[in-house]
């Protein structure tokens, strides 16, 4: 039997307030899978969290520099294993799921559901030739759905993490769980993404990650505490859904390789901007003055990513500062992924910027969060002025839209 009073949730939720929500939760996850899988016993329970990136947007895809962080929330996973080769997942909000171990192909028809995920992380550790086996599991989540938080990223991370402690003693690494959960999205999901969701839900705490090799990326945890610095991390939910986004989302990565390819190189960490400049008045000509923006883009922000790790490395909170102000102006800007061309008539996001430059003094600094087109913003905000951002975000985007989020120590775990 599960004994949650052994579970430290301070150490793992971070803040007082968010550590006294999770007894309830846990032990309502604990009957919920009860319920579900009457006469098996629950064995363990696992954490993922989801994520906040920090610098480097849109830069991963293209083999660059980010910086991001594992937050405190998180998906939880109460489970036990199965003596067959069943796989059976009850997702809170999205029913249950059943896969056997001998059907992992893959399957056109499940583009874009939980089962494609499930599906393509079990098949992708077994292509790594690890052990896998049956199991039941109850799945909730307080990660933001279409929010710019990465709820995707935190599920694949939690069945990764779940194969790894029931069926091969912890072993698998963070970052072949993370890499296993961009395949199951990729090829699986259907959904182009690079690996910096998955690697910041996996490793965990506030870390750079160079994507140089992608196969191997060298990532790096960053020794800097933020609850000790007098700025809160804000990220404010703007009610827009990434639902039906897909082709915004891939436009980025296609107009950036198209501008690598013209200048001979396979993505745009290759390309430098005077080899940019210098070739700019074909490059208008073959891929339109988007995809040129788009690519100063990538080189400006990839440096930056790497400029942001260094400064609070350095302990230069001011210097980060100016630098996700920087980052915020180029996505806006030249990136331009802050609304959808879709709508141009819904710009929340766009209109939670504007709010926050209308209440952030100059030594705070907000931008685009994620992926963008619609979902979040991220803003880091001086202790005292904390209230009156969230007031002002909550007045327009509605009650709870503004939460003081802080950056957890741990990627995916076994809690108990």
């Amino acid at each position: 039997m599960l004994d949650l009073n052994s579970i430290d949730f301070k150490d793992i939720y971070i803040t007082d307030e968010a550590a006294l929500l999770q007894p309830d939760r846990y032990a309502n996850a604990v009957k919920r899978y009860t319920d579900a899988f009457a006469g098996t016993g629950p064995m363990a329970v696992f954490s993922a969290p989801g994520r906040t990136e920090i610098g480097g947007n849109h830069t991963d895809h293209q083999h660059g520099e980010v910086l991001a962080a594992s937050i405190n929330k998180d998906a939880i996973a109460v489970t036990s294993p199965r003596e067959d080769n069943l796989v059976n997942i009850l997702a809170d909000g999205f029913g249950m799921t059943n896969i056997a171990l001998d059907d992992l192909g893959l399957r056109e028809d499940e583009k874009g559901s939980t089962s494609a995920l499930i599906r393509g992380v079990l098949s992708g550790l077994k292509n790594d030739g690890f052990k896998l086996g049956g199991f039941d599991a109850y799945i909730t989540s307080d990660v933001l759905i279409g929010a710019g938080l990465s709820s995707s990223a935190a599920f694949e991370t939690l069945i990764g993490t779940i194969v790894s402690g029931l069926f091969n003693g912890g072993s698998i690494d963070p970052v072949t769980i993370a890499k296993t959960g961009q395949f199951a999205e990729n090829a699986y999901f259907g959904k182009p993404c690079g690996l910096m969701d998955q690697m910041a839900c996996s490793v965990g705490n506030l870390v750079h990650i160079d994507f140089a090799d992608p196969s191997n990326p060298v990532v790096d945890k960053v020794g800097f505490d933020f609850s000790k610095t007098d700025y809160f991390l804000c990220i404010t939910d703007t009610k827009g859904s990434h639902a039906d986004l897909t082709d915004e989302y891939a436009a980025v990565p296609i107009e950036m390789k198209k501008i690598a390819s013209l200048l001979g190189e396979d993505v745009l960490r290759q390309v430098s901007l005077d080899d940019i400049l210098s070739n700019i008045k074909m490059l208008r000509e073959k891929a339109g003055d988007r995809a040129v923006l788009r690519a100063i883009h990538f080189v400006n922000e990839t440096r930056r990513a790497k400029a942001e790790a260094d400064a609070l490395n350095n302990n230069d909170i001011d210097r980060f500062i100016k630098l996700v102000k920087q980052s915020g102006d180029s996505s806006f800007k030249y990136l331009q992924n802050v609304y959808s061309n879709k709508d141009v008539t819904a710009q929340n996001v766009s209109l939670a910027l504007a709010l926050s430059d209308s209440v952030l003094g100059s030594d705070e600094a907000s931008r685009v969060h994620g992926g963008g087109f619609a979902g979040t913003i991220q803003a880091f905000v001086k202790k005292e002025n904390a209230k009156e951002y969230q007031k002002t975000m909550d007045k327009v985007f509605g009650e709870g839209s503004c939460e003081i989020l802080s950056i957890r120590k741990y990627g995916g775990i076994r809690v108990v």
